[in-house]
């Protein structure tokens, strides 16, 4: 899963980088609209976390903006102005969910949780495939009931998988999901992940086929 935080506030914004970076996401982060705008315009997000008050353009515009291209991505807005008035216009243009500061992040976490459920169509934070079972919120997985002992690395790589399973995932699209910026992962890299996942998981009914040249997908072997 991977986040955008378009935040000014330095500190709000580092505590959430490492907050939301412990729990397993992806995380990149900017500090004016404009850079929210371009960012959300050029790279692909599970969910943006968008405080209004930003310089140079308000967060109520770049939502209008991400909507306007056509993007169902969920949003979640941070404000210290917490007016009813705010509240209705944010969910108006197209907002997922709305909290004002100061706040709790133990609920904004789990707000996170339910809006990147909510954005692959699923209400619950447990993803099962065949005897593979995957537990977004304790970021834990299992197969036949037994836990695998995987890296966040590898754990990241599943879920991805999982969300897509029995459909092609490309590499682009697994560093996309998987990397922030600065980050460098190469296809590479990318190979040797699934090598390990591979390693831990392929048990009975279920791989990850490699599609040459053009990706993975994780699929139930037929019986």
């Amino acid at each position: 899963m991977r986040i955008l935080i378009a935040e000014d506030d330095q500190v709000l914004a580092d505590g959430l980088l490492r907050a939301l970076r412990a729990s397993g996401y992806a995380v990149d982060r900017v500090s004016s609209g404009t850079e929210a705008d371009t960012a959300l315009a050029t790279h692909e997000f599970d969910l943006v976390i968008l405080d209004l008050g930003l310089p140079r353009l308000h967060g109520l515009e770049v939502l209008r903006k991400l909507r306007a291209r056509g993007s169902t991505m969920p949003v979640l807005i941070l404000t210290a102005a917490d007016s009813v008035e705010q509240r209705v216009k944010g969910l108006d243009l197209g907002a997922d969910d709305y909290m004002a500061k100061p706040f709790s992040l133990q609920e904004l976490e789990a707000r996170v949780r339910a809006l990147t459920r909510r954005g692959l169509g699923t209400a619950s934070s447990v993803i099962k495939h065949g005897p593979l079972t995957f537990d977004a919120t304790g970021r834990v997985a299992y197969i036949n009931e037994q836990m695998l002992e995987l890296s966040a690395r590898e754990l990241s790589l599943l879920e991805v998988l999982l969300q897509r399973a029995g459909r092609l995932v490309s590499k682009d699209q697994l560093v996309e999901r998987l990397c922030e910026w600065g980050e460098e992962v190469s296809n590479n890299a990318i190979e040797v992940y699934i090598h390990r996942l591979r390693k831990k998981i392929e048990q009975g009914p279920i791989r990850i086929a490699t599609v040459r040249g053009l990706g993975y997908c994780l699929e139930k072997i037929p019986s």
